[in-house]
C-alpha cells in the first residue's frame, strides 16, 4: 500500500515538471493563489503576504508527512514557479480514492501546461499510489477547470449543495471523477 512518508517525487513531463513546494515558491505561489481569476476557487483561506503563503507551504509539507496531502509546484519550460497542484487527500484501504486541486498564473492559462501537469499527476496516482477513483470537486462557475478535466475523462457525478464555507458564504460544488479504466480509454480519444 502506497505511503508517501513527506517524501514528495518529481515528476517530469515534455514542457513542466512537478516538484516538491519550496520555502523559496512562496513569493511566486502567493502572486498565483491571491489573484483575481484564481482565488475565487480556491477552497483555501485567503493569504494576504508571502510569508503566509509560506506558512501554508511549510503546513502542506508537513500534510505529506502525516499521509493526508501532497502537494507539487509546477514549473514551466524555463524553470518558474507556474501553478500548483496535488491530492488534497486519498483514502486506499477500503476506497482507492483520492481528491485532487490545482491552480496555475492567469499568464500561463491556455498553453497546455496544467493538461500536461494533471496527467503527470494521474499517472501517478493510478500507477504508485494504487488509486481507483481520482475526484475533482469543481465550481459551478469554474469553466476553465471543467473543460480541462472532462477532457481528461472526468465525469461529472453530481452537484453538491452548499459543500464548501467561504469567506463569501456557502457554495455548491459538481462533482467530477475519472476512473483507473477510463484514463486509458480516454488517452486513446
Amino acid at each position: 500500500m502506497y505511503t508517501c512518508g513527506g517524501v514528495i517525487p518529481e515528476l517530469t513531463g515534455r514542457r513542466v515538471r512537478l516538484r516538491a513546494m519550496a520555502a523559496g515558491d512562496a513569493g511566486a505561489l502567493f502572486k498565483i493563489w491571491c489573484h483575481p481569476q484564481v482565488a475565487p476557487w480556491l477552497d483555501a483561506p485567503f493569504l494576504s503576504s508571502a510569508e503566509e503563503a509560506g506558512a501554508l507551504i511549510a503546513l502542506l509539507a508537513q500534510m505529506a508527512l502525516e499521509e493526508e496531502s501532497i502537494r507539487w509546484s509546477i514549473l514551466g519550460p524555463d524553470g518558474e514557479v507556474i501553478g500548483s497542484c496535488g491530492y488534497n487527500h486519498w483514502q486506499l484501504e477500503g476506497a482507492y480514492r483520492g481528491e485532487i486541486g490545482f491552480e496555475l498564473s492567469p499568464a500561463a492559462m491556455g498553453q497546455g501546461y496544467m493538461r500536461e501537469a494533471l496527467e503527470l499527476m494521474l499517472d501517478f496516482g493510478f500507477g504508485s499510489m494504487g488509486l481507483n477513483r481520482i475526484e475533482a470537486l469543481c465550481h459551478p462557475d469554474n469553466i476553465r477547470a471543467e473543460k480541462l478535466i472532462t477532457r481528461l475523462g472526468f465525469r461529472q457525478e453530481g452537484l453538491l449543495r452548499q459543500y464548501r464555507h467561504t469567506a463569501s458564504g456557502y457554495q455548491d460544488v459538481r462533482m467530477y471523477s475519472l476512473l483507473q479504466g477510463e484514463k486509458v480509454r480516454a488517452l486513446r480519444t
